[in-house]
C-alpha cells in the first residue's frame, strides 16, 4: 500500500446515479465525526507525528481537511451561481506550513469542520439533478462538473481520515 493513498487515488465514478450521489453526500456528512474519532485520545506528541515519512503531522492533516473543504464549499457555491466560473487553486502544502496549521489545537479545526459540513450537506441535499451537471473551470484540471467535485470531496475526507487511522494501526495507538 502506498502510504500517500491509503484508500487509493481518486477515481470518479463512470456512471453517476442518484443513489451514488446520496452515498457521496452521506460520506461528506459523516466526515467530521469520522475524523474526530480517528484523532480522539491522541497525545500532543502523537498529534505531532507525521503519518508517513515526509508527510504532514496528524495535526496538520486535522487542519488541512477544513482548509480544503472550505475551498470546496466556495467552489460549489460559485459553480451553482455563476456561469462556468474559474476557481482559484491554493498552495495546500504551504498552508500546512503556516503556524496555525502546525500548532493550533485540533479541536479548533474539528469544530470548524462540523459547522462547515452542516451548511455544505444542507446545500448538497437541496440540489436538483441538473445542478450536479453545472460546471466550473479549474486552472489545473480544466472544465469539471459539480458531480466531479462531489465525488472528489467524498473521497478526500475518507483519504485523510485513513492517514490517521493507518498511522494508529502502524504505531499500535
Amino acid at each position: 500500500m502506498d502510504p500517500r493513498y491509503p484508500i487509493g487515488e481518486y477515481s470518479p465514478p463512470q456512471d453517476v446515479t442518484p443513489a451514488l450521489r446520496r452515498e457521496a453526500i452521506s460520506t461528506i456528512a459523516e466526515a467530521p465525526a469520522k475524523l474526530r474519532a480517528a484523532i480522539k485520545g491522541l497525545s500532543e506528541e502523537q498529534l505531532n507525528t507525521p503519518y508517513r515519512d515526509g508527510g504532514w503531522t496528524v495535526r496538520q492533516v486535522a487542519h488541512h481537511v477544513p482548509d480544503s473543504h472550505m475551498n470546496a464549499y466556495v467552489r460549489f457555491r460559485l459553480a451553482l451561481t455563476e456561469q462556468e466560473p474559474t476557481i482559484k487553486p491554493y498552495e495546500e502544502a504551504r498552508w500546512a506550513e503556516l503556524e496555525d496549521a502546525k500548532s493550533a489545537p485540533v479541536d479548533v479545526s474539528l469544530a470548524l469542520l462540523d459547522s462547515l459540513h452542516e451548511r455544505w450537506v444542507r446545500l448538497l441535499r437541496s440540489l436538483k439533478a441538473e445542478e450536479f451537471a453545472r460546471t466550473f473551470r479549474h486552472p489545473d484540471h480544466g472544465v469539471r462538473t459539480v458531480d466531479w467535485l462531489l465525488f472528489l470531496y467524498a473521497w478526500h475526507g475518507r483519504h485523510h481520515t485513513a492517514h490517521v487511522t493507518e498511522l494508529r494501526k502502524q504505531k499500535g495507538w
